[in-house]
């Protein structure tokens, strides 16, 4: 086997009862859960566990949720199998810098929920939009953006996921002319998105100023295994930088397929999705099928990936 990197989802991977089976099994799974409901003053894990979906959709929920729920689950894992690097796709680097002991639990389930907070106070309600461009080439899709932003409005890169997936971000005007012109960047599909926000986009900035005052009262240490940056798609390990590029992820692309294209690079052939849901694992497979992809979501999942990376 070559090198193991563990990865973590974003938002759009949340769901009620997410993590419910490690809560009710592992005592140490449960106590994450315990720490959280802690760290923010009120029951998150019942929001996790009980809903209504609407408020765990809320971003400022959503956040320290999927956070939560990955955490716990890591702690089952961490120490059966050892990762050489760690990533994570927007929300999921924060668990990436817990999993690399960059951030203490704590520390970064409330960034998170403040970073929620701040991205959805961003922008006024209806002004901004995402959508997702399914076939279309990165460059076409580019100059597509481009040449919308000069003519209509504002609309960037936001998502690059894997081979035919993008996502965009900006202005409501803009994103609707991509999802009208999408053809023009060789688009198959332009499918809009039920967000709260234009996020990873420049219109995201007042949230980035916000968080950057948050980031710089937290303390961060040196990781112990490097971290791929979404904003940069290379490893890092310095607690100064980190914390710079989490001020520059809220409105930069998050470089999905160029991380997995780094790891690979890199000799890791073994990916380990830890957390709600398996939209990394998806997104991996299309980037390079020669991988293998474990996807850790469930107690019965953490065992059958144990059981081939950890015998």
């Amino acid at each position: 086997m070559g090198k193991i990197a563990f990865v973590f989802p974003g938002q759009g991977a949340q769901a009620v009862g997410m993590g419910k089976d490690a809560y009710d099994a592992s005592p140490a799974a449960r106590a994450v859960f315990e720490r959280a409901d802690a760290a923010l003053g009120f029951a998150l894990s019942r929001i996790i566990f009980e809903g209504p979906e609407d408020k765990l959709r809320q971003t400022e929920n959503t956040q320290p949720a999927l956070l939560t729920v990955s955490a716990a689950l890591l702690e089952l894992i961490a120490g059966r199998v050892r990762p050489d690097y760690v990533a994570g796709h927007s929300l999921g680097e924060y668990s990436a810098l817990v999993a690399a002991g960059v951030l203490s639990f704590e520390d970064a389930v409330r960034a998170v929920r403040l970073r929620g907070e701040f991205m959805e106070a961003a922008v006024p309600g209806g002004q901004g939009a995402m959508a997702a461009v399914l076939g279309a080439e990165r460059g076409a899709l580019q100059a597509l953006c481009e040449a919308v932003s000069a003519e209509t409005g504002l609309v960037v890169l936001a998502n690059v996921n894997c081979p035919g997936q993008i996502v965009v971000s900006g202005t409501a005007e803009g994103v609707r002319a991509v999802v009208e012109r999408g053809k023009e960047a060789g688009a198959k599909r332009v499918i809009p998105l039920e967000v709260s926000g234009p996020f990873h986009s420049p219109l995201m900035q007042p949230a980035a100023d916000r968080l950057e005052q948050v980031l710089a009262e937290l303390t961060m240490r040196d990781a112990k295994v490097p971290v791929i940056a979404n904003v940069t798609a290379e490893p890092v390990t310095s607690a100064e930088e980190i914390r710079g590029l989490l001020k520059r992820q809220v409105t930069a692309p998050v470089l999905w397929e160029d991380t997995v294209t780094r790891l690979v690079g890199l000799g890791v052939d073994t990916f380990v999705e830890i957390g709600s849901g398996s939209v990394l694992t998806g997104l991996i497979r299309k980037t390079d099928k020669s991988v293998t992809v474990h996807t850790v979501n469930s107690l019965a999942a953490l065992d059958a990936a144990l059981a081939e990376l950890a015998p």
